[in-house]
Order: structure tokens, then C-alpha cells, then sequence
């Protein structure tokens, strides 16, 4: 009776094992591609979803995969453990610079991108208003995979304001777009021509339900996992779990899961809580693999021929989304925020699109919407365009605009003695390289920040006590113990990051450090600086307020004379530290 069950039970094993070979042939081929993707500034996401294309049945690898209930289902659930990473690594201080005119980029500047590229959309396919405004939704939308991915990439490290803006943007823009794909899709399925008060109350309910479980799961996560013991790799597991819960949770209710998941990450992330450095490494590595998975995949579900069939119109939808609608989105959304020029241009153009608006693409497929499949050809075609053009030239513009700064050093490696980011401890490890400050100098005669301390010297296979370790030298780990909230000030003292010239910090800040409590007035009467009468009573903190018309960041620049003030540190939101340099180069001047 069990003799013609065991060849089909052969027959399924040998496909299934046949499905894991391509899926980690697929996987290796992404990982290889990758390092030479970084040897010709290549955007990453572009290598996993060229990979995937080559794989697919146009491709030398003829793989067939049409599937868009699991291409939706699996990049949905890919999205949200990038978004729970993301949120992880966004510091609370971006929310303090950059939360107002994200949130309202998020909104309005959907809006406003959606309508300028669905009027045209309309126009250049020869679509009804509703399907032109549906394709504007669908594209509508920065993509949090790839903002998160090219601006981390490379040692990229920019102005607070600029990336908080960015990240936060790309991480809660989508409630906004799937909110107008699906409205306009009921719009067309029931024949309606104009939206209604309904659509209001959908946002809301989006938004809002996505803001009060991402915020209470994210406390509730916290609080679980410094209470309960667990194995030390079980951590990430349970921040993992809880955060797919809350996603799916928010989502059933009819609330946005994509904010909610992002929203419990930055209540993690920020909370520091037991085993947080383990968290972080555990997520940055699945938020890899699903990058790689899903990007895979809709390579996969790609038709490179069918693209070429409508290359003019989805090309010229993705000139007028870059060069039109984007930027005067951003403009309109910013405008009451002061941004400067150079950060206005670089914010337009970081409007990058990725697996969102491919996701999005699916919903009007599934729906049966008759001119889905050219949807979905522009919306791959857009994310190309965008990845390629877009994503290729952020590091070339960040420089050209002057919005990097020094990046900040950290440390080889950081093991947490108790969670609490107040209170807690850790053991940090630093490489000694040659050019390293402390370099040559006696381990237990070193003058470190507040309670740090030396507890070992690492030298080859030996541990020495400071004791006996004698002078530093290039290839030793020097472990430390200090507080958490010393970790800047000693990797500040260790480490010399490797950056260009032009980042090198006394290139950056100048020779001179101010305080930002200081008296503006004497500080201009010390280097013979031109200062109007009514600024003479200020500090330079509020000097430099005043001048940027916000809150300072690190970077920001007030020429005064000849000279030129630049914010060195910022702490809990006040300007503590100012460079004073003079402008030596071309750029300088302009």
C-alpha cells in the first residue's frame, strides 16, 4: 500500500531540495556580485535585482516564477524586517531635528508626487485620470530598503538633518502610498471618479493605529526582554518575533504594519536593552538577507522583454518623478522648515524607489485591474531608472553639495554588562593601528574620559594586564570598561577613522574648538569679527540658531568674516562644541 506514495514523496524531496540549490546558488551569486559592486559604486540593491533578472526566464537561467501572491506575501514580510532594522539603528535624536519635516514629506509630499506623476502618467500612457493617479501612487513612495541601504553603504556619513529626514521619511511614507493605491483601485472597481471623505478616515485609521502599537509593542518588547533570562542568542529572536507580531497584528486590525514595525524598533533601539549590541549585529544581518531575498525575487518576477516593450513611456514617467515631481514635492513640503538649497537638492534626489513600489504594483494585479500588467512594467522600470541613475551618483553628490561629515568612530568590539542605557556598562575593544593617538604610550599610565579604565591588553594569543603591557603597540586590542555614555568620548580618543582628506576632522572643524556657551561678542572681538550690535548678547549657540533659522547639527556652517563657524558636537540638542576654521578651498567660497 505504501510502494506508489514513496517515488512521489522521492519526487517532491528532489524538487524541494532542487528549489534550496537555486535559491543558495542564487544567494552566493548576489553575496559575490556585491564586492565588485563596491569596487565600481555600483548601488547594492541594483546587483541583487539584476542577479535576479539574469536568473529569471529571460535570462540565461530561465527560471520562471509569476507568482504575485508569494512575491507580495514574501516582500511584504522581507520590508518589515528592513523597517525593524531600520528602526533599530535611528537614533532619538533624528526624531528631535528632522520628525516634523519628514512626517510631513511622508504625507503631503506623497500626495503631491502621486498627483504631478499621475497627471502625466495619465497623459503619456493614455490611462483614465483614476489609473493615470493610480500609477502616481504606486511610484509615489521612497523606498525604505534603498535609502537605508545606499546611505549606510560605503562609509557614507551625512548631516543629521539630511539622513534623519531621509530614513524617517522612506520608513513611514508607505501607510501613505498603500493608502492612495488602494483607494484608487476601489475607485476604479466601483466605477467611481473622485475619492471620498472615506479616504480621510482610512489615513487616519492607518496612521494612527500603526502609531499607538508601534510605540506600546516597542515599550512592551523592551520590557520583556530585560526580564526575561534567555539564552544570549534568543534576544534578537524575541525582538524578531515581537516586531512580525506587532506587523501583522496592526495590519489585521486595518492599521499601517510597515510604521508599526519601524516605530517598535526605534522604541528598542533607543532603550538600549539587555544584549542590545548583540540585537543590532543579529538584525543588521537578516535585514541583509532580506534585502537580498526580495530584491532576488522580484528580479525574478521581472520580464526584461516585456520592459523594453513600453521603455519610452515608464522612462519618461520616471524623468518627470525625478526631475519634476520629487523636487517640487520637496520643496513645497520643506519650505516652512528652512532648509538650506543643498540639502533641498540632495533630499530630492535621495527620493529613491525600490521593492515598495514593485510591491505596490501587485496590489492592482491581484485586484484584477484591467491595465495591471503595464503597471506593474512601469513601476520595474522606475525602480531601475531610479537605482541606476539615482542611486549610482549619491556619494559623487553628497560631496559636491558638502553634506558629509567626519564619520564617527567605533569601536572593534563591545560586549553590555547590564542594559540601560543611563546605568549600564560594557567592555570595549579598540585595534591599535600605527596612526592610532594613543599609539606608543604606556597602557597603564593612559589618561581616559570619565570612569574608563583599562582592563587588558590583547597581544597576539596573550592577554597581559595594563600592568605589564608596557608601551601600545600597532596590532594590540586594548580592552576597556567604561559606561555606555562614555562610548563616544573614548572611541573619539582611540580610534582614528579611516575618511577622505577633506573629512579629516581638523580639515572639517578647524584648529579651534569653542564652547557654545560662549559669548559671541567676545569671541568676535578676539579674531577681529564683524558683528551686528543686536547679536552682542548672545552665546554662540544661540548666534548659530539664530543664523541657521532651526535647530543646529553637526555640520552646519555661519560664515562671519573671514572666518567660519562649524557645530562640532551636539548633545541632547544643544550646540556644546564649535569649530572655528578658516575657508581654504574653492568650494569654500561658494
Amino acid at each position: 500500500m505504501g510502494g506508489p506514495a514513496l517515488p512521489a514523496y522521492a519526487s517532491a524531496m528532489d524538487l524541494i531540495n532542487q528549489f534550496v540549490l537555486a535559491g543558495a546558488v542564487l544567494l552566493l551569486l548576489a553575496i559575490l556580485a556585491s564586492a565588485l559592486s563596491y569596487r565600481i559604486g555600483m548601488p547594492l540593491l541594483l546587483v541583487f535585482l539584476a542577479v535576479g533578472m539574469l536568473a529569471g526566464e529571460d535570462g540565461p537561467g530561465g527560471i520562471q516564477f509569476d507568482d504575485s501572491g508569494i512575491a507580495y506575501t514574501v516582500g511584504s514580510l522581507a520590508l518589515a524586517v528592513i523597517l525593524l532594522d531600520g528602526g533599530l539603528n535611528t537614533r532619538a535624536e533624528s526624531f528631535r531635528a528632522s520628525l516634523r519635516p519628514a512626517t510631513v514629506l511622508a504625507t503631503l509630499g506623497v500626495v503631491i508626487t502621486c498627483v504631478i506623476t499621475g497627471l502625466f502618467a495619465a497623459w503619456v500612457l493614455d490611462f483614465g485620470l483614476l489609473e493615470g493617479m493610480l500609477v502616481g501612487a504606486v511610484v509615489g513612495s521612497t523606498d525604505a530598503a534603498a535609502v537605508f541601504a545606499l546611505l549606510h553603504a560605503k562609509g557614507l556619513t551625512l548631516k543629521e538633518r539630511v539622513a534623519a529626514t531621509l530614513e524617517i521619511e522612506s520608513g513611514s511614507n508607505d501607510p501613505m502610498a498603500a493608502l492612495l493605491t488602494i483607494a484608487f483601485i476601489e475607485l476604479i472597481l466601483a466605477g467611481q471618479r473622485t475619492p471620498g471623505w472615506e479616504t480621510l478616515g482610512l489615513l487616519v485609521q492607518q496612521m494612527g493605529l500603526g502609531l499607538v502599537t508601534g510605540l506600546g509593542g516597542g515599550w512592551l518588547l523592551v520590557w520583556l526582554t530585560n526580564r526575561l533570562p534567555l539564552e544570549r542568542g534568543m534576544y534578537p529572536m524575541l525582538i524578531l518575533a515581537g516586531g512580525l507580531l506587532l506587523y501583522s497584528l496592526t495590519t489585521v486590525l486595518g492599521g499601517s504594519g510597515f510604521l508599526a514595525i519601524y516605530l517598535a524598533g526605534v522604541v528598542v533601539g533607543n532603550r538600549s536593552p539587555r544584549e542590545a549590541s548583540n540585537i543590532l549585529q543579529v538584525h543588521d544581518g537578516m535585514a541583509w538577507l532580506a534585502q537580498i531575498g526580495m530584491f532576488l525575487m522580484l528580479g525574478l518576477l521581472a520580464t526584461p522583454s516585456d520592459l523594453v516593450a513600453h521603455a519610452p513611456e515608464a522612462l519618461a514617467i520616471a524623468l518627470v518623478l525625478m526631475f519634476v515631481a520629487r523636487p517640487l514635492a520637496v520643496w513645497l513640503c520643506l519650505l516652512p522648515f528652512h532648509f538650506p538649497w543643498r540639502e533641498q537638492v540632495f533630499i530630492s534626489w535621495v527620493g529613491l524607489r525600490g521593492a515598495v513600489p514593485i510591491i505596490l504594483s501587485l496590489f492592482p494585479l491581484l485586484a484584477g485591474i484591467p491595465e495591471a500588467a503595464l503597471i506593474l512594467d512601469v513601476a520595474f522600470f522606475v525602480v531601475l531608472i531610479s537605482l541606476t541613475v539615482q542611486g549610482w551618483s549619491i556619494p559623487a553628490l553628497a560631496r559636491r553639495l558638502r553634506l558629509q561629515v567626519p564619520p564617527a568612530p567605533e569601536p572593534t568590539e563591545r560586549h553590555d554588562l547590564a542594559a540601560g542605557q543611563s546605568s549600564g556598562h560594557a567592555f570595549y575593544g579598540y585595534r591599535i593601528t600605527a596612526d592610532a593617538p594613543l599609539a606608543g604610550q604606556e597602557a597603564n599610565a593612559l589618561r581616559l574620559p570619565g570612569s574608563a579604565r583599562p582592563v587588558a591588553v590583547l597581544r597576539g594569543s596573550e592577554a597581559v594586564p595594563p600592568e605589564s603591557a608596557g608601551t601600545l603597540a600597532s596590532g594590540d586590542m586594548l580592552y576597556v570598561l567604561a559606561r555606555t555614555t562614555e562610548s563616544d568620548a573614548l572611541s573619539d580618543l582611540l580610534i582614528r577613522p579611516e575618511a577622505p582628506a577633506y573629512l579629516e576632522k581638523r580639515q572639517f572643524y578647524g584648529d579651534f574648538v569653542l564652547r557654545g556657551d560662549s559669548q559671541i561678542a567676545a569671541v568676535s572681538a578676539q579674531y577681529d569679527l564683524p558683528l551686528p550690535e543686536t547679536m552682542a548678547e548672545l552665546t554662540l549657540e544661540e548666534f548659530l540658531s539664530l543664523k541657521l533659522r532651526g535647530k543646529p547639527v553637526v555640520g552646519d556652517r555661519v560664515r562671519l568674516g573671514k572666518l567660519e563657524f562649524v557645530v562640532r558636537t551636539v548633545n541632547e540638542g544643544r550646540v556644546t562644541q564649535v569649530g572655528l576654521r578658516i575657508p581654504t578651498h574653492l568650494e569654500d567660497a561658494t
